[in-house]
C-alpha cells in the first residue's frame, strides 16, 4: 500500500509539469488570445528550471557606490583608576581644598581629553592628557548628568572641540554645545 501511493503522489507531482509541455507544442505562436503562462511559477521551456547556484554565480550589474568618510571621536568619562593615578603621583603635601577658575581659550585640542565627569553645577569636567582639569559649561537647557557615560563629537578639520561650535553627543541622546570652557587650578589658602 505505501508503494502505491509513493507512486500515485509522484505521477500527481509529474503531471503538470508534463501537460505544460503538450500545451506549449499544441499552441502555435500564430493562435490568437493563447500565452504560455507557466504552471506553477516554473517556466517548462526553461533549460535549467532549477539551477539556482547558477543563477547566483551570474554577474550583477554594479552601481555606483559613494563612500563619504567620517570620523567620530568617543570621549569615555574618567575611569577612576586614572583620577587616583593622577593624585597619586603628586608630591606628598596636604592637598589645597579650593580650586580657583582660569580664563581658558574656546578651543581644547580633542586628541588631549582622557576622560570626562558631570559636575554638581552642570558643567562638564574634562581631564586631559597633560594633567589640567578643564570645566565646561553647557547651554541652559542641556543637562551635565546626561553625559555621565562619555559623549561622542564629530573630528572637526582642526581637530579641536571648540565653544560654541561643536555639538556634544551624549550616549543618552542629548545633544548640547559648549558655551565656554575654564581652567580649574588649585588656590593657595
Amino acid at each position: 500500500m505505501k508503494r502505491f501511493l509513493a507512486i500515485a503522489a509522484s505521477i500527481a507531482l509529474a503531471l503538470p509539469i508534463a501537460a505544460t509541455q503538450l500545451g506549449a507544442q499544441d499552441a502555435s505562436p500564430d493562435t490568437p488570445g493563447r500565452t504560455d503562462v507557466p504552471v506553477l511559477g516554473f517556466d517548462p521551456r526553461s533549460s535549467q528550471p532549477f539551477d539556482t547556484i547558477g543563477r547566483v554565480r551570474q554577474s550583477v550589474p554594479q552601481h555606483q557606490v559613494r563612500i563619504e568618510r567620517r570620523v567620530v571621536i568617543r570621549i569615555g568619562p574618567a575611569a577612576s583608576r586614572a583620577r587616583t593615578d593622577m593624585l597619586a603621583q603628586l608630591p606628598r603635601r596636604p592637598m589645597p581644598t579650593r580650586f580657583a577658575e582660569e580664563d581658558h581659550g574656546d578651543c581644547v585640542d580633542a586628541s588631549s581629553i582622557v576622560g570626562v565627569q558631570p559636575s554638581g553645577d552642570n558643567r562638564l569636567l574634562f581631564f586631559t592628557s597633560d594633567r589640567q582639569i578643564l570645566a565646561a559649561s553647557l547651554e541652559d537647557q542641556c543637562l551635565a548628568r546626561a553625559f555621565y557615560a562619555g559623549f561622542y563629537i564629530e573630528r572637526s578639520d582642526d581637530g579641536r572641540l571648540c565653544a560654541n561650535r561643536e555639538n556634544l553627543r551624549s550616549r543618552a541622546g542629548a545633544s548640547c554645545q559648549v558655551e565656554n570652557f575654564s581652567r580649574l587650578v588649585a588656590a593657595a589658602d
